[in-house]
């Protein structure tokens, strides 16, 4: 009740500061700053004004404090190349459902690891092809890296279906959004908790890459969560302002909704970013010719304004957000080529690719490599502007198969669906609201394939 008191003030007492900033940025419809947000604040905010947003967000997204238990569960192994295991894994998250993954680690090396978490895009999962390469790549470099489905997707879906977007179905309920978020952003943290539980694992080198939605969440997640020291988005990043192109995305309740819910917050972008660049440091790596970022308003200049207000809200001597336009490029997540991969090991410090360059393990262009090995990607990516033009770092590498990604024993999945699935967790929310536990049906998915037979996808 605190809490929600303190939240109810915060509203009201930002509301006029919220109005009287925005009407001093230039015409929103304008070439120079169309980005719905403020203009930079005149004095830094203090240490307790910072926490005090961090915990207000937290509130809002419905995030438990203390987090959900871990509880982490093993299903056996397998190696998907020389020097790799890959663990089939569960763990925790919110009502005491669990998350499946898959965890990549590298064998044969001794003493502290960086830790990757994956973060997939829309209609991706653990299957996806750029989770499993991107956890081969950095595993094969010394990082422990954790993969898993979001809800709705892979063994999160009722029929086991990829790119089946279940999360994007309308729940009653005017929490319902924001706590679908709140849930997604929730269980980026839960898999960076679950990172930590590893002796192995160095928290001072903890790494979070996100892609399209997975972008946004990440975001958020490295915002509300200071273990999350280093962040790399692809597709994304651009977290605008009220009324801009997140709070109005059409996908309501895994985007737009959970945003909406932070408009209390005098400049929610630069906040976010601002609570993280304060633990860590951020690379985002973007196409100039990708059609979801609002194109052309969310390019560098949007970026070094979001780093003013950035540098204005937390102090000059913060890291600035880093920044890599590809002229021609799409959509697509890079966070697997030659600019992330250096960026990372100057940071995680990779025992692998100690005194090597990164060039000299070659690059592998995606599409090539698809066709090769079955990896899938969806047809609506496969060109050389977007997911199969990535020029991905290594060579040779395998694509794990969709029997080898299970990471939950169909009985056992079969005997506790509710612990995993999407309607699982309507149910949960639905009684929370005190409302009848009568579900919607699922979205129906554009492209949706079983897990038998193909790979997950993702726009």
């Amino acid at each position: 009740m605190i809490l929600r008191r303190i939240f109810m003030t915060a509203v009201v007492m930002t509301a006029s500061v919220l109005i009287a900033q925005r009407i001093t940025r230039p015409d929103p419809n304008g070439p120079a700053h169309p980005f719905d947000t403020p203009a930079p604040v005149k004095a830094q905010a203090t240490d307790s004004q910072l926490k005090a947003w961090r915990q207000l967000a937290r509130k809002a997204l419905f995030l438990d404090a203390p987090a959900p238990t871990l509880a982490p569960r093993e299903f056996g192994s397998f190696h998907p190349m020389p020097g790799i295991t890959a663990h089939r894994v569960t763990f925790g998250t919110q009502y005491k459902m669990r998350i499946p993954a898959i965890i990549y680690r590298p064998d044969h090396i001794t003493g502290k690891l960086p830790a990757v978490v994956v973060v997939a895009g829309h209609g991706g999962d653990k299957s996806t092809w750029y989770e499993s390469y991107a956890g081969l790549l950095y595993a094969n470099a010394g990082a422990i890296v954790v993969t898993y489905d979001p809800i709705g997707e892979g063994e999160r879906n009722a029929q086991h279906l990829h790119d089946a977007r279940a999360h994007d179905t309308n729940l009653p309920g005017l929490q319902s959004p924001p706590r679908l978020g709140g849930l997604m952003v929730g269980d980026v943290s839960q898999a960076v908790s679950y990172a930590l539980s590893l002796p192995q694992v160095d928290p001072a080198r903890v790494a979070v890459l996100g892609y399209s939605m997975g972008s946004f969440h990440s975001a958020l997640a490295a915002g509300l969560d200071p273990r999350i020291r280093y962040l790399v988005l692809s597709g994304g990043g651009d977290l605008d302002g009220n009324g801009g192109s997140w709070d109005s995305s059409s996908k309501v309740m895994c985007q737009g909704g959970p945003y909406q819910a932070l408009s209390f917050l005098p400049d929610k972008g630069a906040i976010l970013y601002t609570l993280h660049q304060r633990a860590g440091e951020t690379l985002l790596l973007n196409g100039t010719e990708d059609n979801l970022l609002a194109a052309p308003h969310h390019g560098p200049s949007f970026f070094a304004d979001l780093n003013r207000r950035v540098h204005a809200l937390g102090g000059p001597d913060l890291p600035s957000i880093e920044t890599r336009f590809y002229p021609g490029v799409g959509h697509r997540p890079s966070w697997v080529n030659r600019d992330a991969a250096e960026w990372l090991n100057a940071r995680l410090h990779f025992q692998r690719w100690r005194n090597l360059s990164i060039e000299s393990l070659g690059e592998t262009r995606i599409g090539d490599w698809a066709s090769v090995t079955g990896a899938h990607i969806n047809s609506g990516y496969a060109t050389e502007k977007t997911e199969a033009g990535v020029r991905a770092v290594g060579r040779d590498f395998p694509a794990p198969t969709p029997e080898q990604l299970q990471a939950v024993p169909l009985n056992e999945w079969t005997a506790h669906e509710d612990l995993y699935t999407w309607q699982g967790w309507a149910e949960h929310t639905l009684a929370a609201q005190g409302l009848p536990l009568d579900l919607p049906e699922p979205v129906s998915p554009r492209r949706a394939n079983q897990s038998s037979s193909a790979k997950g996808h993702t726009n």
